[in-house]
């Protein structure tokens, strides 16, 4: 039966993460042949090769892949008790695992987060995209600390966890130049037959679009459909058709896609939440991405 050494552990998950043993060896401060021949006893204690060679590159095999998704679950559990216990060694960064569904506007989360990194004191950062039910089992666990939503969970979920509304706004409509010059007088009755993008049935805001467009009897002409709103807005920005965004990151939006307004609406509201495992927050980063959310970014 194979015994699992902590120490070669570590070796191997370092190198794992660095890419190559000789990025491990100058972080561990060990020379490559010390590294090279504890990983070589870590294998032959588990009875299995960890690494392959691709030329001059280390890869991992099927083994090595499992054996590295229980590393980072371990060595993440560790540097919680750290934390929780007050142990983190002086200097190491607080660490702050995200979870961001993947409708959620790549801006807008940049936005919310940005306060985690101002703190007085080093914040190291780790985000992680996905579907919402995976990333819910995550919070469960404690795999994250918070996850960025569009949408509250329901009360009949079967995750223990919390909403805290972070704050919501407007909507506003986008497109290159050529097409907002036309679409622009008359808005929102502009929006007739114009070519539309859209978030896909998944996200909240659709459903909100999709009432308001009935509310004012319009059929604009739907392109297309997207998960990803990133792409959506590279689509609307080769003047494919008419995109939206929430309206607190237009200024970003404009700049970063060079587009420009075609209209506004107060009657389509974007809502974002931070779900968490406790109802009271406790985590720095957390913290401080709900009071700036609440008192600069959505005022």
């Amino acid at each position: 039966m194979a015994r699992l050494n902590y120490k070669h552990l570590r070796y191997f998950w370092t190198v794992a993460k660095q890419g190559s043993i000789a990025r491990a060896a100058e972080l561990l401060h060990l020379t490559p042949q010390t590294i090279s021949g504890q990983l070589k006893q870590f294998e032959k204690n588990l009875g299995s090769r960890l690494f392959a060679r691709s030329g001059r590159k280390l890869v991992l095999t099927e083994v090595g892949r499992t054996v590295l998704e229980y590393a980072e679950d371990i060595f993440l559990l560790g540097a919680e008790l750290e934390d929780l216990l007050g142990s983190r060694p002086a200097g190491r960064p607080l660490r702050f695992l995200v979870g961001i569904t993947d409708v959620i506007p790549k801006l807008i989360a940049h936005r919310l987060l940005e306060p985690a990194l101002q703190l007085p004191e080093p914040v190291h950062i780790i985000c992680r995209e996905g579907k919402l039910e995976s990333l819910l089992a995550d919070i469960a666990i404690h795999k994250l600390d918070m996850l960025l939503t569009d949408r509250p969970i329901s009360p009949a979920s079967n995750v223990r966890a919390f909403n805290h509304l972070l704050g919501e706004c407007g909507t506003t409509f986008f497109a290159a130049s050529s097409l907002a010059n036309v679409h622009r007088a008359g808005f929102p009755h502009s929006l007739k037959d114009a070519p539309l993008l859209l978030p896909t049935h998944e996200t909240a805001i659709r459903s909100s679009l999709t009432q308001w467009f009935d509310d004012l009897q319009l059929r604009p002409n739907l392109i297309g459909e997207f998960d990803d709103s990133a792409l959506m807005k590279a689509f609307g920005q080769a003047g494919v058709g008419i995109f939206t965004a929430p309206t607190v990151i237009e200024n970003e939006v404009t700049r970063q896609y060079k587009v420009e307004i075609v209209g506004r609406t107060e009657n389509v509201r974007e809502q974002f939440y931070a779900i968490s495992a406790e109802r009271k927050l406790k985590h720095p980063a957390v913290i401080a991405i709900r009071d700036t959310a609440r008192q600069q970014v959505f005022r």
